[in-house]
Formats: structure tokens, sequence, C-alpha cells
């Protein structure tokens, strides 16, 4: 059945290759594609207008969350950032970034269960809860319309090479790489669904299939699970490298957090 399984899906890449093969793109232009271009127009509005935006669910709860005091400490978030509109713009869009005492680079999740732990002496959120994402979502959003910036630090070149070394790399019993679609076939289709560049343009983002907010960790764990590999725990360093490479991959696009996708 595995070998039956790569055959097929080899004969579907190959068709998709060769469709896509006649895409040409002007020399020196930038034809990368966020995924909300890529979308129908039903869909399109419901990220643009924030009243239908179910990601601003989210974001409200996290802007909640940013003024209520949490641990021993007794501080919210806003007692050391102040208003988050000011203080956090910008912020979202250089991460992940390397941190010093730990010599490794973080994510904004990581980053903000940081800050509860020694600021404010509270007990760090789950991955993936509500809450922890609110909060993303609620820094992310300060961030909209700006330029994806990932940091020009030596310190994180190792780590964006190794990220870059997993997408390129062959997992699971499908034996496919992220670069295999995302790079090779983007723009062509795969079961009747068109593939993305997966560019991290809107996370954390609305999926409709999830039917709630979702970091981009949760959409890296999917694909793996999607080729038959096991997926890695949220948080590893593996799922982090992969951040940082795909951050550089889209440097310079618009961010759209809370971005929504089917």
């Amino acid at each position: 059945m595995r070998h039956f399984l790569q055959g097929l899906l080899s004969s579907l890449l190959v068709g998709l290759l060769i469709t896509h093969a006649g895409a040409q793109t002007a020399p020196g232009k930038d034809t990368r594609r966020s995924g909300f271009e890529d979308m129908g127009a039903s869909t399109q509005a419901m990220q643009k207008d924030d009243a239908l935006n179910p990601g601003m669910l989210w974001v409200k709860d996290g802007e909640a969350l940013w003024k209520q005091p949490a641990g021993a400490s007794g501080k919210a978030c806003i007692s050391c950032h102040a208003a988050a509109q000011s203080s956090m713009r910008g912020v979202a869009a250089r991460y992940p970034a390397f941190d010093t005492p730990l010599g490794r680079p973080l994510t904004l999740g990581q980053r903000i269960n940081q800050c509860r732990q020694q600021h404010q002496q509270a007990a760090p959120l789950r991955a993936e809860s509500a809450e922890l994402l609110g909060l993303e979502a609620y820094v992310a959003l300060q961030s909209r319309g700006l330029p994806l910036a990932p940091p020009d630090d030596a310190r994180l070149e190792p780590f964006r090479q190794r990220g870059q070394q997993l997408f390129a790399q062959r997992i699971g019993q499908l034996n496919l790489s992220c670069a295999q679609c995302h790079d090779s076939l983007a723009g062509g289709r795969l079961a009747g669904s068109l593939i993305p560049e997966a560019h991290p343009t809107g996370y954390p983002v609305y999926r409709l299939e999830w039917q709630a907010l979702g970091s981009l960790q949760r959409r890296l764990r999917g694909c793996m699970s999607g080729v038959r590999a096991q997926p890695y725990a949220y948080g590893a360093q593996e799922l982090v490298e992969l951040e940082l490479y795909l951050n550089r991959r889209a440097q310079g696009m618009r961010m759209e957090s809370p971005g929504v996708r089917p």
C-alpha cells in the first residue's frame, strides 16, 4: 500500500510540475503570493472586514488579557508595556527572535510565556490555548500592514539554516518535503485544492477547516500529519527553526494578522 500511495502521489506531482512549468515570471519582479490572494472573494471579504473576521473574537479576548493582572506580581502586560498600539507596533513582525540567556530563538508565544513567568510570576499558558492565541493575535494585530522583518542577527543563522534544511527534507510515508509542494508546485492543484506558497503572513490565522484560530505550528503539524509523518511537539526546536526560515522566506511581505484561510 505504501508503494502504491507513493507511486500515485508521484504521478500527481509530475503532472503538476508539467502544468506549473508553463508559468513564467518577469526577471527581478517579486512574484510571491500571500494565501489571501488565492482565496475566493467571500473568504477575502471575511478577512478584510473586522466585523466579519472570526479571528477578531480572539483579538478581543487577548486585549482583555493584556489589561488583566496575573500571577503573584499582580501586574498586567499593560503595566510594563503600556498601550499595545504603540509598544507592540512591529514586534510580531520580528519573531522568532534570539534570546541571549537561553542561547536560542523564541517564538512570540514563547516570549509571552517567558514574560508571564519572569515578570508576572504566573504559570505559562498552554500551547494552542485560547488565552495564548488571543494574546498572540492581539500583539500581531498591532503589526498588521507592516512588512515581515526577521532580525538580521548572525546568532539566528545556524537555526535558520536548519529550518531551511527541514523545509527541503522528505518526510513521512509519502516521502514528501514542504518545498516540493510550496516551492515547486505552488499555484497548482492537488486533490482539487490549490497549493499555496505557504507564506506565514496571517498567523495566528482563523481556518474555516478548523472553525478556530490556530498558530503556524498547528499548521506545520497538520502538514506533517498529512504526509504521514510524526509531528513535532508544540514548541519543539524544529518547529521554531521552520518558523525562522519561513519568516525569512517571506521577508518584506505584509502582515495580515489575524488572517482567514479556507
